[in-house]
């Protein structure tokens, strides 16, 4: 079917009820441009929930009217949604045309039977979020729609696939499916052409069949293709072919699809691990929610490149949608850059975890959401793994074991060239059983008053304990048999265990504390069962507020609550924060990885100790890249130095402060207590009695300016590309100042609009459709979307420093 942008035209508004005429009144559309996230923009609540970061619930009615072009009186009109969050509810000209529960399924409406040829059409969708979910989600329209339009003979959407189960040096089989629909009332025969392009874009192969639809019935064309000396696809050289299938009958071709594709391998067994291409590959894995930062939930292609793009320079190489199907542009993102996927399915299936949430749908709707992440993301290269669910309470139980399989089996028949995996929780799959013991020993409901985060996060040893237990082997024993490979969060104890007790088990760890880092990659590096470690998280993200953040514990006093109180908005656990900015935790990440020879030096914002136990098992210190601090001089700060090399010696203005060991036997990273001084600081690594690698951080000096850099400079001017404007406070050498942060201001004028305008900060009061922001850390982003052609012109202006101009073009 062709398949053309449907994002324009829309407008958005609170829904009305009937019944409230005050409230009708009130009630007016505003235009908008899809995606859209009518959530970030709304004033937060002080009595709301942590988990969705203090936004409100909504309600929300899309309106879009249209006139189908006249040639499209006799053909078949849908409409495609890449993601409604959720409970979408669609009309068409006042009929009820389709739903979906699901907030991230994508899902095809058909138009045809309810639209008026020639006429004004109208197409209302309704969504809501209502406390059914443990992050924040964002509402409404918040993907891509499309169009689609297919003649009497057409192949419908997500029809095209490809395969390519066999692969040696000089020959690669490729199988090119297609399906085929027709609305004429007899039978048709039409023929397939299907064409096979190198990354190169030189045709490789071609093949023609001819097939007979019957009418109400789809057809299905393999053809297996030969492609010889084949260019292989991995996250290290991501070449991408792609196939082409054109529908011709006698007057010529009447429908083309087209899809992009990788020709690799994969091989699983305990002794090679994972293999791509038949090399041994350990996944550098991150966990990943589905929130673009200031953007909110709306999904745009740049940004999800942005974000694949610089995981990937921080050492990451492979993802886990964290916990729903990751969305098509990112998987475009992740097959062009390189990146293995772990696609994941469900957050719960028939226990709910929220008063309102997927699970109350999951038994009539599982089939099809399964159903419609597989065949949307049956092509990409990228997706190596499907998982099934994360923490799921039923995989202590049989009738988990019942569910998950039938979830594998449904997954194995769509596509049995991906392994499938679930993250099971070990605690979690057993705290019924955990909540009995304590009761029979007197504890009550202590247990139950206490959330499974919370004793994750301040219980971390007494966590692996119980997950390394033989309750938990026996409780989870058919819930990780049903599966290719065994995903455990925060189960590292079992690792080595594992081993013994089920030698043809490989693991893989789907969650675990960034904390705990180096421990876990020894671990994934001795172990060949053990296939890689996925770390929550690489990015922020909103909701679950401050569950990674560095609060000492206070003796005698109790631990603060893992979530953290209003006006906090986001984890702050990601290596990378909300604005796209590398934390120290990262670069410690990628010294850990072996990816990074030079030492790196944070310091720990003045007026926190460090040293203390830390609240939050996925907290790292609050350490800041600086050497510019509004403190007295000689104040005693501390400062980390990471390093792979047996030891460092930090040295202050020339004069050494001192020397301590590092490397794998001291978990990688030292702390020196120094007294302040302006200028320069170094780490210098020692091997071999030499000095080696070195780092150095400058103090910030002179008067403060303010400088912003676009990320590109041309946008295409229907509005689906984004410029990333990284706005810093520095001195003239390009030093940042880190402690002076002031309100900025950020004018769009032309073509264009401010999209989003914000910081890293993870407690901010300080929304982000707003044209003014103060920095945090010396930094902000402003994100530009084009409007139409012409010159984009974007003036940033910081309280005391002289504005700064730029321009984005569009075409």
């Amino acid at each position: 079917m062709r398949r053309t942008p449907f994002n324009t035209g829309w407008q958005v508004r609170e829904k009305v009820n009937p019944f409230d005429e005050a409230a009708g009144q009130g009630a007016v559309y505003e235009d908008v441009v899809l995606p859209h996230d009518a959530l970030i923009g709304r004033p937060r609540n002080l009595e709301g929930r942590a988990a969705n970061a203090y936004f409100p619930s909504v309600t929300l009615q899309y309106l879009k009217t249209f006139t189908p072009p006249a040639e499209t009186e006799s053909q078949r009109i849908q409409i495609e949604f890449e993601g409604v969050y959720r409970d979408a509810m669609v009309y068409v000209n006042g009929a009820f045309a389709g739903q979906r529960p699901s907030g991230y399924a994508a899902f095809t409406i058909d138009l045809t039977p309810f639209l008026l040829p020639g006429a004004q059409n109208e197409i209302l969708v309704e969504a809501r979020a209502h406390e059914d979910s443990r992050w924040y989600t964002g509402a409404g329209i918040y993907r891509d729609v499309w169009l689609l339009q297919g003649g009497v003979v057409h192949v419908p959407v997500h029809g095209l696939g490809v395969t390519t189960s066999d692969v040696e040096p000089g020959m690669a089989v490729v199988e090119v499916a297609v399906a085929l629909e027709t609305s004429s009332p007899r039978l048709l025969t039409a023929h397939i052409d299907v064409e096979v392009t190198a990354p190169d874009g030189g045709i490789v192969a071609t093949g023609t069949v001819p097939v007979t639809a019957v009418p109400g019935e789809r057809a299905v064309s393999r053809q297996r293709l030969y492609v010889s000396d084949p260019i292989l696809w991995s996250a290290q050289t991501p070449h991408l072919y792609r196939a082409t299938a054109r529908i011709r009958l006698a007057e010529g071709v009447v429908d083309e699809v087209s899809d992009r594709f990788g020709i690799r391998t994969l091989q699983l067994d305990p002794v090679h691990g994972l293999r791509v291409n038949g090399e041994t590959m350990k996944l550098r894995g991150t966990c990943l929610h589905h929130d673009n930062g200031i953007l909110g939930a709306a999904t745009f292609a740049a940004a999800e490149e942005r974000r694949v793009r610089r995981l990937k320079e921080a050492g990451f190489n492979a993802i886990r949608s964290a916990h729903n199907p990751i969305s098509r542009a990112m998987l475009d993102a992740c097959d062009r850059i390189g990146m293995y996927v772990m696609d994941e399915a469900f957050d719960m299936w028939t226990s709910t975890k929220s008063g309102f949430d997927y699970a109350l749908a999951f038994p009539e709707w599982w089939r099809a959401d399964i159903q419609a992440m597989v065949v949307k993301d049956r092509n990409h290269p990228s997706v190596i793994m499907y998982a099934i669910g994360n923490e799921i309470p039923e995989t202590g139980s049989p009738a988990g074991g019942v569910t998950g399989r039938r979830l594998a089996e449904e997954i194995r028949r769509l596509d049995p060239t991906r392994y499938i995996t679930n993250g099971v929780n070990g605690m979690l799959a057993v705290m019924e059983d955990l909540k009995r013991l304590s009761a029979e020993h007197g504890i009550g409901g202590a247990m139950e008053a206490i959330g499974i985060n919370t004793m994750m996060a301040s219980s971390g040893d007494y966590f692996n304990m119980i997950g390394s237990s033989d309750l938990v082997t026996e409780k989870t024993a058919e819930s990780f048999g049903l599966l290719d490979v065994a995903g455990m969060n925060y189960l590292d104890s079992r690792y080595e265990r594992d081993a013994l007790l089920f030698p043809n088990r490989l693991i893989v760890g789907t969650e675990t504390f960034p904390s705990a880092i180096d421990r876990n990659w020894a671990l994934v590096q001795s172990l060949d069962h053990v296939l890689g470690d996925f770390t929550w998280t690489g990015w922020d993200y909103l909701g679950e507020v401050g569950i990674g953040r560095s609060v000492p514990a206070e003796e005698g006093k109790p631990a603060p609550d893992l979530a953290a109180p209003y006006p906090w908005i986001a984890a702050w656990c990601g290596d990378i924060d909300l604005v796209g900015h590398r934390r120290p935790v990262s670069y410690y990440r990628e010294i850990v990885f072996g990816l990074r020879a030079e030492p790196y030096v944070a310091v720990v914002r003045p007026g926190v100790d460090s040293s203390g136990p830390f609240t939050s098992a996925w907290a790292w210190s609050d350490s800041v890249t600086s050497w510019t601090w509004p403190v007295d001089e000689g104040s005693e700060l501390t400062v980390e130095v990471y390093s792979d090399a047996p030891e460092v010696e930090l040295v202050l203005n020339g004069r050494s402060v001192g020397r301590a060991p590092t490397g794998p036997e001291h978990r990688f990273r030292c702390a020196f207590r120094v007294p302040y001084e302006p200028g320069e600081l170094v780490a210098i690594a020692h091997r071999d009695g030499a000095a080696a690698e070195r780092r150095a951080v400058r103090t910030a000096a002179g008067p403060v300016t303010v400088r912003a850099v676009t990320d590109r400079e041309r946008l295409s001017a229907d509005g689906s590309e984004l410029a990333f404007v990284e706005i810093e406070l520095v001195d003239e050498d390009g030093t940042l100042f880190t402690a002076s942060d002031r309100k900025v201001t950020v004018d769009v004028s032309g073509p264009g609009t401010l999209q989003a305008l914000g910081t890293a900060n993870p407690a901010t009061i300080e929304p982000y459709n707003s044209t003014q922001v103060t920095t945090f850390d010396g930094r902000a982003l402003a994100v530009v979307r084009a409007a139409g052609p012409g010159d984009i012109r974007v003036r940033v202006e910081a309280t005391g420093c002289t504005p700064t101009d730029l321009t984005v073009s569009t075409e």
